[in-house]
């Protein structure tokens, strides 16, 4: 694997993110001899131990300062598998009815909810009641009322709130930034998204409105909104959206299938957007300027990710996305320190708040929506 370890420390430090924090921070012409952490430690709880929450504890195996030490969950189960798996202490268990007595528990700093999106706003300010810190997977709410409410529990409470945006902490988006930034791709003229997967299993919840407040945008329609956010420097000020629906057996009313949207820009472009649960093979972010251009495809996922620019391929580490993003933001709650952008609940409101005005557009078959502060 190509790296360019060096230039990415420089870049993400210019970026104001605490270089402490992240596992690939070690000095590039160190000895090879690893050196034991030996700094603060964030200790957290992962409450919805389904198939994203167990992928979060994989990845915080190579964590440097956050470290996986409770669970909470409605499956007895699922406790007993983790507290083996991942040695657990039984005190650090918790389930859906004695959660709350958690605030009697010193060894937890923070609770990551990772849970259907309807469900987030109840489990987080139950949370933060308790007087513990709150990360919550992304869409951060089911819509933008809840969000808000989630805002104001955890200001009231003195804790902290961040969305699970791994990508602010990613290499390849970071480059990205870091070129847009630097004026190195000039004035912006343009910013194209694309994401989407055919999503499988028609029972599950993300199909479900009641649990994921609706389809395709409330997933992975908003990595293509917080792009454009992030790929441009602007924030939207209208919106227009249009809906096609092919099967209306799977995807029912209130589950999006595949939107196409347009985001307008306060520097006169318009965004060219998509998202769909119906087609693989869409995951794309363009961002063209006047001296250049930058994109990464694929660009979501899991990974590897790849980029290129008008210079050629991005020459940017691989990594594991879940390990920097549990490093990072535990030396954002642990260190004071600060992305760019940000990961916290209003970087989370702004994108809940497109994602309804994107709804509205299609109720109003295709008017433009003006987005408010």
């Amino acid at each position: 694997m190509k790296t360019n370890r060096r230039d990415f420390i420089q870049r993400l430090a210019g970026a104001s993110l605490g270089a402490s924090a992240l596992p690939f921070l070690a000095d590039a012409n160190a000895s090879s001899e690893v050196v034991p952490y030996a700094g603060k430690t964030l200790n957290v709880a992962i409450l919805g131990l389904g198939s994203y929450g167990t992928r979060v504890a994989e990845a915080m195996k190579e964590c440097k300062q956050a470290k996986l030490v409770g669970a909470v969950s409605g499956t007895p189960a699922k406790l007993e598998q983790w507290k083996s798996k991942y040695g657990l202490d039984a005190k650090n268990l918790y389930n859906y009815e004695n959660f709350d007595s958690i605030k009697n528990n010193p060894d937890i700093d923070v609770v990551y909810v990772i849970t259907p999106n309807v469900l987030h706003k109840d489990f987080a300010i139950r949370a933060a009641k308790a007087g513990k810190h709150v990360i919550t997977e992304k869409p951060m709410a089911g819509n933008v009322k809840d969000a808000q409410e989630m805002i104001a529990a955890c200001q009231k409470a003195g804790v902290k709130l961040m969305v699970g945006y791994r990508l602010h902490f990613e290499p390849f988006t970071r480059e990205l930034i870091r070129l847009r930034e630097s004026g190195e791709l000039g004035k912006i003229l343009h910013v194209n998204t694309q994401t989407g997967f055919r999503i499988g299993d028609p029972n599950q919840w993300r199909l479900k409105r009641e649990l994921a407040g609706g389809g395709g945008m409330m997933d992975i329609g908003i990595y293509s909104i917080n792009a454009v956010r992030y790929g441009s420097g602007e924030e939207p000020i209208w919106v227009t959206a249009q809906e096609v629906k092919t099967d209306p057996v799977k995807f029912k009313e209130g589950i999006d299938e595949t939107i196409t949207f347009q985001m307008g820009l306060p520097n006169g472009i318009i965004a060219s957007c998509s998202s769909s649960y119906n087609f693989n093979n869409a995951d794309r972010i363009f961002v063209a300027g006047d001296k250049g251009f930058a994109e990464l495809a694929p660009a979501t996922g899991y990974g590897p990710l790849k980029g290129r620019t008008n210079k050629g391929p991005m020459d940017q580490p691989v990594v594991t996305h879940q390990a920097y993003q549990m490093d990072g933001m535990a030396d954002i709650i642990l260190n004071g320190k600060s992305i760019s952008p940000p990961v916290d609940g209003q970087e989370g409101l702004k994108d809940m708040k497109i994602i309804e005005a994107i709804y509205e557009s299609i109720r109003q078959d295709g008017k433009r929506i003006n987005l408010k502060g």
